[in-house]
C-alpha cells in the first residue's frame, strides 16, 4: 500500500485520527471522552497532529455554557478520496475531502450487462475528468472506494458468480484502475457501501440496523455492532433470494418465487405491462403506448396520479419485501430498518405496505422499538459509503497500523 501522510503515526494518534473521522468534527473535549483520555494527553496528541497537518481547526462548536470549543477534522491537505456507486443501471462517482465533503459528482445511466471492459473504463475516464475539474492531480488521491451490485470477495475485492452481470465474475477491479491511479482500490457490495454510508452519517449512534436496497435487485447492508457485517465469504445480505412463493416465477439464478423475481424493480414493471394486458389501467396504457415500455417510475407516476392498478402493483410489492423481512427482524432484532433505491419514488404507499406486512409476521418483541423508514442519504448513501470505505481502510491499514496489528495477532497466537 502506498505511504499516506500518517504513514508514522502510531497507534494512539490513529485512534485520534479515526475518532475525528467518525465524528464527523470533534472537540478536543469530546475526542477525551470518546477515547477515555485525559484532557492534557487529548490536547498534547491534538496540538502535535495540528503541528504535522493532519488536523485542521475549522471553527467554533455552539457554546454549551461556557467557553467555545474548535471543531477540529482531518485536513484537506491529506489529499482527496474517490467514490464509485455502480448500480445495475445507473452509476456515481463523487471526489470527497477527508470529511467526507463533495468537491465534484457525476451521474449516469448504464448498464452492468455490457461488461467490465466497457464500465470500468468510462469510469475510469470520469474519475480523470472529474478530478481534471477539481484541479487536482492522480498523486493526491488517499483511496478509491467502489460498490458493484452482487457478491464480493471483500479481501480480494473480485465479484463471485454475479447474478447480474456474469461477464464481471473473478475481474480484478483493483488492476485496471491501478493503470490510472497509484492509489489503493477497495470494493465492496454496493448495499453493504449504503449501510457503511448511514453508519458514518449517524456517527456510529446506531450500532445494529439494517439498509434494504430494493431496484434492480434487492439486496441487505447489516450493520452489527457498530461494523458492518460480510459474513465469512462476503455474501450476507444476499437477501433478495429468499422465496416468498414456491410457485411463483423463476428468479435468474435458477430458484422460483424469489423475492426479487416478484418485487424488484423489473417485476414491477413487469405488473405493470399484466395490468395494461387486462385493461385495468388507463393511465399506464397510455404511458406504455406513449413510450413502449413501463418503469417503475411510470408506476409511481400513476400511483400519485390516484390509478388503482398502480397501486395494488405497489401495494404487492412492499407486501412482498415486508414478508421477506419480517423473517430477517425475527433473526436479527435490529433497531432500525432503512430502505433505499428506486422504491424510494413510490413515496408513502410503499413503505406503508413493508411496515404492515413486518409487524404483522414478526414476534412482538422483535418490533417494539423498531423503526421502518426511507434511507435519510437516499441515493447518495452507496457513494458516501464507498468515500467511507477508501478512508476508513487507509486509515485502518496504514504500515503502522497493520504492524502493531500483526505484532498482536503474533502474540495472541503464542498465548
Amino acid at each position: 500500500m502506498p505511504s499516506t501522510r500518517w504513514s508514522h503515526c502510531g497507534t494512539e494518534d490513529l485512534d485520534v485520527l479515526q475518532t475525528i473521522f467518525w465524528s464527523a468534527g470533534a472537540s478536543r473535549n469530546a475526542l477525551a471522552q470518546r477515547l477515555a483520555y485525559s484532557k492534557s494527553k487529548a490536547n498534547a496528541m491534538v496540538a502535535a497532529l495540528l503541528d504535522e497537518g493532519l488536523l485542521d481547526e475549522v471553527g467554533l462548536q455552539e457554546s454549551s455554557g461556557g467557553r467555545r470549543a474548535e471543531t477540529l477534522r482531518l485536513s484537506e491537505t491529506l489529499g482527496v478520496v474517490i467514490g464509485a456507486d455502480l448500480g445495475a443501471t445507473s452509476m456515481q462517482v463523487a471526489i470527497m475531502r477527508p470529511d467526507m465533503t463533495v468537491l465534484a459528482r457525476h451521474r449516469e445511466p448504464i448498464d452492468v450487462r455490457q461488461g467490465p471492459g466497457v464500465i470500468l473504463a468510462r469510469l475510469r475516464g470520469l474519475m480523470r475528468e472529474l478530478m481534471a475539474r477539481c484541479g487536482l492531480a492522480a498523486s493526491q488521491v488517499i483511496a478509491i472506494g467502489m460498490g458493484l451490485p452482487g457478491p464480493v470477495d471483500f479481501e480480494s475485492g473480485q465479484l463471485v458468480n454475479p447474478p447480474l452481470m456474469p461477464d464481471w465474475d473473478g475481474f480484478s477491479i483493483r488492476d485496471y484502475l491501478r493503470e490510472a491511479f497509484a492509489a489503493p482500490v477497495f470494493v465492496d457490495n454496493d448495499v453493504n457501501l449504503m449501510a457503511l454510508g448511514e453508519l458514518w452519517r449517524l456517527q456510529r449512534n446506531l450500532p445494529n440496523f439494517l439498509v434494504i436496497k430494493v431496484g434492480t435487485g434487492i439486496g441487505c447492508g447489516i450493520v452489527c455492532h457498530g461494523q458492518v457485517y460480510r459474513g465469512a465469504n462476503g455474501s450476507a445480505g444476499d437477501v433478495g433470494h429468499i422465496c416468498v412463493d414456491q410457485s411463483g416465477p423463476r428468479c435468474h439464478c435458477g430458484n422460483q418465487g424469489c423475492v426479487e423475481a416478484m418485487a424488484a424493480a423489473p417485476a414491477m414493471a413487469r405488473m405493470a405491462m399484466e395490468a395494461v394486458d387486462r385493461g385495468e389501467s388507463a393511465m399506464l396504457a397510455e404511458r406504455l403506448q406513449a413510450t413502449g415500455t413501463l418503469t417503475t417510475e411510470d408506476v409511481a407516476q400513476a400511483s400519485r396520479a390516484g390509478d388503482v392498478a398502480a397501486n395494488a402493483i405497489i401495494q404487492r410489492a412492499g407486501s412482498l419485501v415486508g414478508q421477506m423481512l419480517a423473517s430477517i427482524v425475527n433473526f436479527f432484532n435490529p433497531s432500525h430498518v432503512f430502505i433505499a433505491g428506486r422504491v424510494t419514488d413510490m413515496g408513502p404507499l410503499f413503505l406503508a405496505s413493508v411496515r404492515q406486512s413486518v409487524y404483522h409476521r414478526s414476534l412482538a418483541l422483535s418490533t417494539r422499538h423498531l423503526e421502518i423508514q426511507y434511507a435519510p442519504l437516499a441515493d447518495d448513501a452507496g457513494v458516501v459509503g464507498a468515500g467511507v470505505l477508501a478512508m476508513q481502510q487507509s486509515l485502518a491499514l496504514s504500515p503502522r497500523a497493520s504492524s502493531s496489528a500483526t505484532k498482536a495477532n503474533a502474540v495472541g497466537a503464542t498465548r
